[in-house]
């Protein structure tokens, strides 16, 4: 006889361990077993079967895996929370004693600090591992940067987020590794690519936020500081990368002025700064002979220079990089007009860094500076102007800067009337310009321009984004039309079916038709209802008079009359379509007598008549087409497996489903632009 096995020791029951169980074999509180768990990348799972995982009879709603509560047990931070512990409950004796300074010496001496490097090292192996999951990182470390302090969310967080935030974007502009950005309901979408991988993190908007007490900080301040350890960690690796010193210099007075980005000054290792100060010298090798130097020597040099291409300046070897890379990258074309659109490459670093770097940007006070000059940046733009009001660190404060070429305005254009006086400028004050006004040889956009760019690769037309345009649709540059889906760039006439304009056309004609039969319905009820009402007024007497048996025998007469319609339904239409037809061959004889008396040539209901012909004969082919394809497709049907038929049924479902949803969307802007035109 085998040995009877013991409940709760096998299977199920001995993987799973509950909550309660587990914060009792650690030894700790809640709060504390949450935090650690959040440290150490351990989240809660679910059983296939909750009775046979618990213990007890009731099914508990949070498992965890036994062998995750072991791997904590050796955890060096259940040492830091129990010391914690116990400096906490000497600060409480303390303060209860009345001993203030006890208290703040114990909190700044004694208590311990924790350190997550270790944790970083463990949950990250290798420095790809952090980089795949820096997008939730990016997207917390950016919300709390924009919140205001309050108790819950202390100002030192915020400024240690922006701080990290603002270095990371800094590697960014310096690499010119953003590749797409979307400006969306919920916030900005960035993406950018660092070392192969694509990396997207969502910063809200700059409005006033409402801190609300539905959130439990807590939990939200203890994934805040496991994240800005791991983004320091980031930062350090790619800084070191490009032989920058980490962390960069930062300047706290124009930072409260407003700087950001400009706050932060990147500096090379000593290993990298001697070829920068050469660079910011400007010292050419050939410009500088040496007298000792023979001419024939010199000559020689010379000739080895201009054939390797370094007689030419930094810009011109900037261009012809951008040249070179440019040719480098293969655009991949479709072999058919009917196959599926292939991936193209994307744009470079090198092609990035050139989209912007010939112009000198100006911000208006109403457009969002902080995304605008980020953006900038990162694709070349290395002058960028705003007014004293949105902060320090501008190239130029002066709307009136002739250097400028681009300004970024985010208001319609207003008449000369409407303009404000602006009083006489300081002796040495600049002049300022009048909002509303423009300034000739300058680019005028809104703010989406620069979205469009960048996500387009290239520049596109400006006039189509100047001030008070109706601007183009911002489409999400990471969803791309399908096959048999709406596109919202291409036009009608690719999109449409075959007829569909037709009947579009048709269908908007009867709906004209109808309401103009309405319209003449309700002015004829109208006149019929005022008739009734004057002839009831002409009546004298206006007695009620009972019915009698006259009006009995109407009654039945007119039912049976009714009943005899209803019969002969069938027979009266069909001698009224023939005598429609006698009639109309009769008056379309008479026109085409009176045409030959006249001497003129007859149309048979003229161009109108014609053309509702063709379009009755197309609907009619279009019809028929189809119904061929149906029949030729339940042939198909009847010859498959069942496993197959379904499989083609579902997959003819979901195309029609996406077919019907592009229509839709189609009629849509079918009446969009019918009313433009109108």
């Amino acid at each position: 006889m085998g040995k009877i096995k013991k409940k709760g020791t096998s299977g199920q029951a001995k993987n799973y361990i509950t909550r309660t169980q587990a914060v009792r074999k650690l030894q700790i509180s809640l709060p504390d077993f949450r935090r650690l768990c959040i440290f150490k990348g351990i989240y809660p799972r679910e059983p296939r079967n909750k009775k046979k995982a618990s213990k007890t009879s009731t099914p508990n709603t949070t498992f965890y895996y036994t062998k995750d509560i072991q791997y904590l047990l050796h955890e060096p931070l259940l040492a830091k929370f129990r010391d914690q512990k116990s400096v906490a409950k000497k600060i409480a004796r303390s303060l209860g004693r009345g001993e203030v300074s006890d208290a703040s010496r114990l909190e700044k001496n004694h208590a311990p600090k924790l350190t997550l490097d270790h944790v970083i090292k463990e949950r990250y192996p290798t420095f790809i591992d952090a980089l795949r999951d820096l997008d939730d990182a990016l997207s917390l470390l950016f919300l709390f940067a924009n919140l205001p302090s309050t108790a819950h969310v202390p100002p030192k967080t915020i400024a240690l987020c922006q701080r990290v935030t603002h270095e990371f974007q800094h590697y960014l502009i310096t690499t010119n590794s953003l590749r797409k950005s979307f400006l969306s309901i919920k916030g900005i979408y960035y993406q950018a690519t660092i070392q192969g991988q694509d990396i997207m993190w969502l910063v809200p908007y700059r409005f006033v936020q409402r801190v609300n007490g539905d959130v439990d900080y807590r939990i939200m301040a203890t994934f805040v500081d496991f994240y800005t350890t791991l983004l320091g960690f980031v930062n350090y690796r790619l800084y070191s990368s490009l032989g920058l010193r980490y962390p960069p210099k930062f300047d706290t007075r124009s930072d409260e002025n407003g700087a950001e980005l400009a706050a932060f000054t990147l500096e090379g290792r000593t290993v990298g700064e001697a070829p920068k100060a050469l660079e910011a010298g400007n010292t050419k090798p050939s410009s500088l002979p040496n007298k000792e130097v023979s001419r024939e020597v010199q000559d020689k040099v010379d000739k080895v220079i201009k054939s390797a291409g370094l007689d030419k300046t930094k810009d011109e070897q900037a261009v012809q990089a951008t040249e070179e890379a440019t040719d480098a990258i293969d655009k991949f074309e479709t072999a058919a007009p009917e196959a599926d659109t292939l991936p193209q490459p994307e744009m470079s670093g090198s092609e990035a860094g050139a989209l912007f770097a010939p112009f000198t940007v100006y911000v208006s006070r109403e457009a969002p500076r902080a995304p605008l000059e980020f953006l900038l940046r990162s694709f070349g733009c290395k002058r960028i102007g705003w007014d004293t009001v949105l902060g320090d660190g501008a190239f130029t404060h002066d709307e009136s800067d002739p250097r400028i070429t681009h300004q970024i305005v985010d208001r319609p254009q207003l008449p000369e009337s409407a303009l404000p006086a602006i009083p006489a400028a300081d002796g040495a004050a600049p002049q300022k310009v009048r909002p509303g006004t423009r300034i000739p040889g300058r680019t005028y956009v809104q703010p989406q321009w620069v979205w469009d760019c960048i996500n387009e690769g290239k520049l596109l037309r400006p006039d189509l984004y100047a001030p008070g345009a109706t601007l183009p649709p911002h489409l999400s540059p990471w969803v791309k039309p399908s096959k048999g889906g709406y596109d919202p760039r291409a036009s009608l006439a690719e999109q449409e079916e075959e007829g569909e304009a037709d009947m579009a056309a048709e269908e908007s004609d009867s709906d004209e038709e109808m309401e103009d039969t309405t319209d003449d319905k309700k002015k004829s009820d109208t006149k019929t209802k005022e008739s009734e009402e004057s002839e009831e007024e002409s009546v004298d007497g206006g007695m009620d008079v009972a019915g009698t048996d006259d009006d009995d025998d109407d009654d039945e007469s007119e039912s049976g009359e009714e009943e005899e319609e209803e019969f002969g339904g069938l027979e009266e239409d069909a001698a009224s379509e023939s005598e429609d037809e006698e009639e109309s061959a009769r008056t379309q004889h008479q026109k085409e007598l009176e045409a030959e008396a006249a001497g003129l040539p007859f149309s048979s209901g003229g161009a109108a008549g014609e053309a509702a012909k063709k379009k009755s004969s197309q609907a009619k082919k279009i019809a028929a087409k189809k119904c061929k394809e149906e029949e030729e497709l339940e042939r198909q049907k009847m010859m498959m497996s069942r496993k197959k038929r379904k499989l083609l049924e579902k997959m003819m479902y979901s195309n029609k489903k996406q077919s019907d949803e592009a229509a839709k969307l189609r009629s849509k802007r079918r009446k969009v632009e019918k009313g433009a035109e109108k």
